[in-house]
């Protein structure tokens, strides 16, 4: 019942009302995957990226995109776990966990579930259109299922959209997408691999109108 609920209410009414506010151009859609495990690693500006990345997705494919994302922001009352564990599908991590806790033992499940999940490498919101350095996690999960395709997607104008701390300005958004990127066991140069395909899709991206 849930599943059909969340269907709906991101297909019906999320997405609809956020291509109204936000516009969501999108390029290199075709390099998105059909189906799991496979893992979207996208730049982290603003707390509408997961909203973004969730409208790149067909109605069909809604059931198996998981979303990570931490557990003290969004599990915070009863409201907002409910609907972030069941409409938007969130895997929540512990950005303070216990010691010896396998944060990522969740997400790694989904994995094996064939899913495909929605990570912010960077681990946090970064200031607008800038990236910071990558955390572990990502290469932790690409080392876990190394079959599993990492599409790279650059998020252009979130950041400006809805700023860490600041009020929603309806602005154009845009998504780009990037060709996959695999997991080989140098995880140095794996993460450097990745945020230069991300680096790259930045590069296509034009300037914000004010600067």
């Amino acid at each position: 019942m849930l599943r059909y609920l969340r269907r709906i209410l991101l297909a019906v009414l999320v997405r609809p009302m956020a291509r109204l506010l936000i516009g969501m151009h999108c390029q290199g859609l075709e390099h998105l995957p059909k189906f799991g495990p496979a893992i979207i690693a996208a730049n982290h500006n603003s707390h509408i990226d997961t909203l973004v990345l969730l409208c790149l997705f067909p109605t069909k494919t809604l059931d198996i995109l998981r979303p990570v994302a931490a557990a003290d922001h969004f599990l915070a009352n009863p409201l907002s776990s409910w609907f972030s564990r069941n409409i938007v599908g969130i895997i929540p991590l512990k950005r303070k966990p216990v010691f010896g806790e396998d944060i990522l033992a969740e997400a790694k499940d989904a994995l094996d579930e064939g899913q495909i999940l929605i990570v912010f490498p960077e681990g946090t919101r970064g200031d607008p259109e800038e990236m910071a350095p990558f955390k572990a996690g990502i290469a932790r999960l690409a080392d876990h299922c190394p079959k599993a395709p990492i599409i790279p997607v650059y998020i252009h104008g979130a950041g400006r959209a809805l700023p860490k701390g600041e009020m929603f300005v309806p602005m154009n958004v845009s998504a780009y997408v990037g060709e996959p990127v695999f997991w080989h066991e140098n995880r140095s140069l794996f993460m450097e691999e990745l945020k230069g395909a991300i680096l790259t899709l930045k590069a296509q991206a034009p300037p914000m109108h004010w600067d």
